[in-house]
């Protein structure tokens, strides 16, 4: 374990072989798996007013600097972060998930396996979103219906699905398995499986799988798995 001499870590904290950089601070009751690496100024176990307590972070993390995550959630192994990331209380997230910088995922959510997302994606408290989905940069799951309220009505997004940089995805809808959403569309009504909608407000215009890569191949853009799958362990989609 090294920790760096400018670093706090309270007692009560378990660190199984973790490296903690410049400046971090990690909470009594967070328990991280081995081969992880806290990055400079992080804050691990950040304080909640509610009732969550303890954290749970699996083995081989890379938390990048200036990224904080509260108390009450629980992390599989392979978390990877950019920069300046917020994961709020009880968030559950699977393993082998990718945030990028300045995402902001809000409490009581749920993110599956192998979830990957680019900078700066708000994730709504109550949304679930499936395994092996994709959120590029602005994306926006949504969850207040008449804002502001005190009423929270999750987004549900399926395994597979795509959000293009911009999508914005309103309360309570539901986006299917292996559905697409176009860049800068506002999606108000539920996706079917496979579909692609584009638009203000977003519409089908059709299954995702007549889409062709633009490399002059031919080859269908979707499934991505068909022909994407750089920084997937081998055998991941066999």
């Amino acid at each position: 374990m090294e920790i760096h001499p400018t670093a706090q870590v309270a007692q009560g904290a378990q660190l199984d072989g973790v490296a903690v950089g410049p400046f971090a601070i990690v909470h009594a009751g967070v328990r991280i798996g081995p081969g992880s690496k806290i990055g400079a100024y992080c804050e691990i176990g950040h304080p909640t007013a509610g009732e969550a307590s303890g954290l749970v972070i699996g083995a081989n993390a890379n938390i990048r600097s200036h990224s904080v995550i509260y108390q009450g959630a629980e992390i599989g192994e392979g978390l990877a972060t950019g920069h300046r990331v917020v994961i709020r209380e009880r968030s559950l997230i699977g393993r082998n998930a990718q945030i990028g910088s300045n995402a902001d995922i809000q409490g009581d959510c749920r993110l599956g396996d192998f979830f990957r997302s680019q900078s700066n994606i708000f994730i709504a408290k109550g949304s679930r979103v499936g395994d092996f989905v994709w959120m590029l940069p602005y994306a926006v799951l949504t969850n207040d219906p008449s804002p502001p309220s005190e009423l929270t009505v999750g987004c549900e997004i399926g395994d597979y699905a795509v959000l293009s940089a911009g999508a914005m995805v309103l309360p309570g809808v539901k986006v299917g398995a292996h559905a697409v959403i176009a860049a800068q569309s506002l999606v108000s009504r539920d996706v079917p499986a496979g579909m692609l909608v584009m638009g203000t407000p977003a519409r089908v215009v059709g299954p995702a799988d007549e889409r062709r890569l633009p490399d002059g191949s031919g080859r269908a853009a979707y499934p991505w798995p068909g022909h994407f799958r750089r920084g997937y362990p081998p055998g991941t989609f066999d």
